[in-house]
């Protein structure tokens, strides 16, 4: 039963990766255009993966900073207030992307990169250099922290190539 709590903690945050991709996927099967196919995955994207998720991580840590500090396996600090906020700000830029420009979520997904992939990289020092394998520490942490700002930028990426395209189209 424990290995089974372990996992369970461990792989939650791939639910942030999952639900947005489902969705997105059921919406699009019928999309009129690869243009709306992409712009509903942007969406689903921007909503579910980078502003729920990071709402969730905000009021995680801001309600039950206990929990969360063994879930990551440290010791409850100050930083963690902070950490709230911090991710907080992603929530906000996360559903600013809905309905932002391919280039603002570039630049979005570049922003909450520079948070998420620090703290990837926390967590992968913590893991080798202390032998942290706390749920919080290892597992779908790492896979979010690198995917959700990645999947971000490389929509956004595809979506600006297609610009020209549907602009020249247009003319």
């Amino acid at each position: 039963m424990r290995s089974l709590s372990y996992l369970a903690q461990s792989a939650f945050p791939l639910v942030w990766l999952l639900v947005p991709a489902v969705g997105a996927f059921i919406r699009t099967r019928h999309a009129p255009s690869p243009q709306h196919a992409l712009e509903t995955w942007q969406r689903w994207w921007a909503i579910g993966a980078f502003g729920c998720g990071s709402l969730w991580m905000t009021v995680a840590f801001l309600c039950a900073p206990d929990v969360m500090a063994t879930a990551i396996g440290f010791d409850r600090t100050p930083f963690m207030f902070e950490i709230a906020f911090a991710n907080l700000g992603l929530a906000v830029m996360g559903f600013r992307a809905a309905s932002a420009s391919a280039r603002e979520r570039i630049t979005i997904g570049l922003s909450g990169g520079m948070f998420l992939w620090g703290a990837l990289a926390g967590h992968v020092y913590q893991w080798f250099a202390r032998g942290d394998h706390s749920p919080g520490n290892t597992g779908g942490v790492l896979v979010s922290d690198l995917l959700i700002p990645a999947v971000m930028i490389i929509l956004a990426v595809r979506a600006r190539r297609l610009e020209p395209a549907t602009q020249a189209a247009a003319v």
